[in-house]
C-alpha cells in the first residue's frame, strides 16, 4: 500500500504562521499535521503502508529531510515530489505518478480524522472516506444505493445525501487511476474554475463500473484556519494532557500538553493550551492557546492566541497571533 499525500498548498488563511513554515508542519499537541495523518492511517488501516510519497511546493530540504524521517519513523519508505504551481487536485497527485501503481491511498495534507475500528478496502475498486454533515450543500457529497456509492454531487442545493466527502481514497488499481490523471492534465482538461480536478478521475472510474464503497469517519477536524487550529489542537488535548498535578507557583487546568524541555514559573496554563518543546512561560496566564517550540512569553495574560516558533511576547494581555521569530513588547502596567 502506498500513501500519497499532496501538501504543496501555501495555507495562507494560516498567516503569520504559513510565511515561514508549511501548514502540515505546524504541531498540534506535540505532533506535526502532518504526522498525525500518516500516524491515523497506519492506526486505522488493516494493510501495511510501505511508501508514503509528499507532494510539495518550494519547502527546502530541511521539510524533505523532517518528512522522509516520518515515513521511516512508521516503517515506510518516504519519496519527495514536487508541485512547481498549483494547477488544481488532479495536477497535485499526478505530480507523484512514479508512485501511483498498485493499491494506493490519496489524502490531502489538511484532512485529521478518527475513524472507529480498523478500515478494511475489501473486494472494493474504490473507497472514500465519509462524514455525515449538517449542511450538505457545503461540500461535495456521495449518493448511496445498496451499499455502494453511485453518484457524487457537488455542493447540492437540495438534498440528495448528507455524506460529505472529506478528501481522502483509496484505489485498488493505481496505474487505471493514473491514466485517467494523464487523459485530463496532459489533455488540458480543466474544470470550469480552469484546474484539473481529482473528482473528474474519479467520476470517471465510477462511470467505468468501478466498484466505490464507503468509510465511515466519526470525526473530522480542520487546521485550515487559526480558530481550526486552535479547535483540532483542543480536540487532542485530552488524548495528550500534560500529566503534571499542581506545583508550586505553577497551576495547570487541564487539559493542557506541555513538550519537552519546558520552563514554566510562577504561572497559570489552561484550560485548552499546547505548549511545544523548549518554551519558555514566566509569570503569565494562558487559556487557549498553541505556544510554539522555543517561544518565549513573560508578564502577560494571552486567551485564543497563537505565538509562533522563537517568538516572544512580553507585557502583553489580550489575543494576539504572531509569526515566528516575532517580537511583541507591551507597554507595562
Amino acid at each position: 500500500m502506498k500513501l500519497i499525500i499532496p501538501m504543496a498548498g501555501r495555507g495562507t488563511r494560516l498567516r503569520p504562521h504559513t510565511h515561514t513554515t508549511p501548514k502540515p508542519l505546524l504541531p498540534v499537541a506535540g505532533k506535526m499535521m502532518i504526522e498525525r495523518i500518516v500516524e491515523t492511517f497506519v492506526e486505522s488501516l488493516d494493510q501495511k503502508i510501505e511508501e508514503i510519497a509528499f507532494v510539495l511546493g518550494d519547502f527546502g530540504s530541511d521539510v524533505e529531510r523532517r518528512l522522509v524521517e516520518i515515513a521511516r519513523k512508521y516503517g515506510a519508505a518516504g519519496k519527495i515530489y514536487k508541485q512547481d504551481k498549483a494547477l488544481g487536485t488532479a495536477h497535485a497527485v499526478y505530480c507523484a505518478a512514479p508512485s501511483i501503481e498498485g493499491e494506493v491511498i490519496v489524502a490531502f495534507a489538511d484532512t485529521l480524522f478518527e475513524t472507529k475500528g480498523k478500515v478494511s478496502t475489501g473486494d472494493a475498486d474504490a473507497v472514500i472516506w465519509l462524514k455525515e454533515v449538517e449542511n450538505p450543500s457545503s461540500f461535495g457529497v456521495a449518493k448511496m444505493e445498496n451499499g455502494r456509492i453511485c453518484e457524487f454531487v457537488e455542493k447540492p442545493q437540495t438534498p440528495v445525501s448528507n455524506l460529505a466527502i472529506i478528501g481522502v481514497y483509496y484505489f485498488k488499481n493505481g496505474g487505471e487511476l493514473r491514466t485517467e490523471l494523464a487523459k485530463i492534465v496532459d489533455g488540458d482538461k480543466k474544470s470550469a474554475r480552469g484546474e484539473y480536478e481529482l473528482t473528474d478521475a474519479i467520476d470517471t472510474l465510477l462511470q467505468k463500473g468501478n466498484v466505490f464503497k464507503p468509510a465511515t469517519v466519526a470525526t473530522w477536524l480542520d487546521c485550515g484556519t487559526i480558530p481550526a487550529w486552535l479547535d483540532t489542537t483542543r480536540h487532542y488535548l485530552p488524548q495528550n494532557g500534560s500529566g503534571l498535578s499542581q506545583e508550586k507557583n505553577i497551576v495547570i487546568h487541564e487539559p493542557v500538553y506541555i513538550g519537552d524541555n519546558v520552563t514554566l514559573a510562577d504561572s497559570e496554563i489552561g484550560p485548552n493550551v499546547s505548549i511545544e518543546s523548549g518554551a519558555v512561560i514566566k509569570n503569565s496566564k494562558l487559556s487557549n492557546c498553541i505556544v510554539c517550540e522555543n517561544a518565549t512569553i513573560s508578564d502577560s495574560v494571552l486567551i485564543d492566541s497563537t505565538v509562533g516558533a522563537f517568538a516572544s511576547v512580553n507585557h502583553h494581555n489580550g489575543s494576539i497571533n504572531i509569526g515566528d521569530h516575532s517580537i511583541v513588547n507591551g507597554a507595562r502596567a
